[in-house]
């Protein structure tokens, strides 16, 4: 991970050094030349220096989408079986989508990785991205926005559990295959990497004829990560939760660096709207504009209602358009990108926004139970990881998030809240119910629901991780999983 270490053997030296110990990586590997050089790369890395504490295993995704993909694994199994390394073939199972196959194929492929990773009890995962796949994507992505692009990230945390690492990220695929080449190791080439009717392709083939278009990806991260950390400050300073659901700005806040307000309230959006990704630079010019202002009034963007008051800017998802999502007894699932929950309970379970639903469902608070909206108490971890629901801390009610739990039942409005923004707010709250009807106390304890971050918790980069993290701990939810290294681009961390 050092701007010097760009051959594969200098890189990957780098990148375990930079790694805390001891650590089990799983190695993501297709066939390819890309990572069957990661895998021999490491191998021989991790053998030569065992003080380090790292071992390694592997897995590959059959995504079963052309004929001889499952001879392909097999020839895989035998090369990790011959080099001795753990090995495990994860198929991608189910009818495949019609349309958008390929962004279908890479979900599933991570969560297939995420299944293989904690199959061979590895915490790590690394994957054979190189700097020709990261000059690709900068290409793609400068074709679409005129903002500067971050690129491939280098390290991503995926559901808040794995961090997936590329060392090779600035190694180039013809290094990595003479290195292949110089062990006489033969790779797999997969016929898609040539059908010009992928943008990818298309794109690999106008970068072969013009290899001088460089963009200094490392400093676009730096400066990605200081803007993270400035606006997780700007959180600590500015910025209020009410009930889990209505969120507030300070007038103060309002003024700060312009930079700062753009990174900050494009993830609150994103974040309370339940999307996976900010809204696009006109629509940030526009909320903007409104937000510092100073006019009183009210816009909705990303699905978010914005109201400015005079002591702030307030703003809740919006109460249109949230679809009803049905969970049968074990399911989990994420409701309106803003809920992960679990049915624990032994009947079939709808949940809805409040604004749909006006019967109240009972919580039990004391002696006798209590009426409050939809909400129900989140557990802290990873819902979809049953291993950890016996690690989350007791109920706790996401009223409590701050100190306006009294808020929570329309009428009582003894903080100043405006009381428009706050029934928005209680109109996007979520209600479950069984057959239309509220559930029983014993099914309401069953249901486990975790406030969830769509632009964050599927996939984290590391230089947004400061801000997550600290968005994580206003919502009194359990930090993200800490990063592995011990340094990054040689300095210590």
């Amino acid at each position: 991970m050092s701007p010097e270490a760009a051959s594969p053997h200098a890189a990957i030296l780098q990148f375990l050094a930079s790694l805390q110990s001891p650590a089990r990586i799983l190695v993501a590997i297709s066939g390819g030349s890309d990572s069957t050089g990661l895998l021999l790369l490491l191998d021989e890395a991790v053998k030569a220096a065992p003080h380090l504490k790292i071992s390694l295993c592997a897995a590959t995704v059959d995504h079963r989408l052309r004929a001889g993909s499952a001879d392909e694994a097999q020839q895989v199994a035998a090369l990790c079986a011959s080099l001795g390394i753990p090995h495990i073939i994860a198929a991608w199972q189910g009818d495949k989508p019609n349309t958008g196959v390929m962004a279908a194929a890479r979900e599933a492929r991570y969560d297939l990785l995420a299944e293989s990773a904690e199959r061979l009890g590895a915490n790590l995962i690394a994957t054979g991205h190189t700097l020709d796949d990261q000059r690709e994507t900068l290409q793609m992505r400068g074709m679409r926005t005129e903002q500067v692009s971050s690129g491939i990230a280098d390290a991503v945390l995926f559901n808040r559990r794995f961090w997936i690492l590329r060392p090779l990220l600035f190694s180039s695929r013809a290094d990595i295959r003479a290195f292949l080449r110089e062990r006489g190791v033969p790779w797999i080439e997969d016929p898609s990497n040539e059908d010009v009717k992928y943008e990818r392709v298309r794109i690999r083939r106008r970068l072969s004829a013009d290899p001088a278009m460089e963009t200094d990806i490392r400093a676009a991260w730096e400066a990605r990560r200081a803007l993270s950390s400035r606006a997780a400050d700007w959180l600590d300073r500015h910025f209020r939760l009410h009930g889990g659901l209505l969120g507030q700005v300070s007038v103060d806040g309002l003024r700060q660096d312009r930079a700062v307000l753009d990174y900050a309230l494009g993830r609150l959006t994103a974040v309370f709207g339940g999307q996976p990704f900010v809204p696009g630079r006109a629509q940030m010019a526009r909320l903007l504009s409104f937000a510092t202002g100073g006019e009183p009034g009210r816009m909705t963007i990303g699905r978010v209602v914005f109201d400015r008051r005079r002591d702030g800017l307030y703003f809740t998802r919006e109460s249109r358009g949230i679809v009803p999502m049905i969970l049968r007894p074990g399911e989990a699932g994420v409701w309106d990108g803003r809920f992960e929950a679990v049915n624990g309970s032994g009947e079939t379970v709808t949940i809805e926004a409040q604004a749909t639903h006006y019967s109240l469902i009972p919580v039990s608070s004391g002696p006798r139970p209590r009426d409050v909206t939809g909400i129900q108490p989140p557990r802290v971890g990873a819902v979809d990881d049953s291993t950890k629901q016996d690690e989350s801390s007791a109920p706790k009610d996401l009223g409590a998030l701050d100190s306006c739990d009294e808020h929570r039942n329309e009428g009582e409005w003894s903080r100043g809240l405006p009381k428009a923004a706050w029934k928005r707010a209680v109109a996007s709250a979520l209600a479950l119910a069984v057959d239309g009807h509220p559930l029983s106390l014993q099914s309401v304890g069953s249901i486990h629901l975790t406030p969830y971050f769509a632009p964050f918790d599927r996939f984290l980069t590391r230089f947004d991780f400061i801000f997550a993290d600290r968005l994580s701990a206003v919502f009194a939810m359990a930090p993200y999983a800490g990063l592995p290294f011990r340094s990054i681009d040689g300095k210590t961390i």
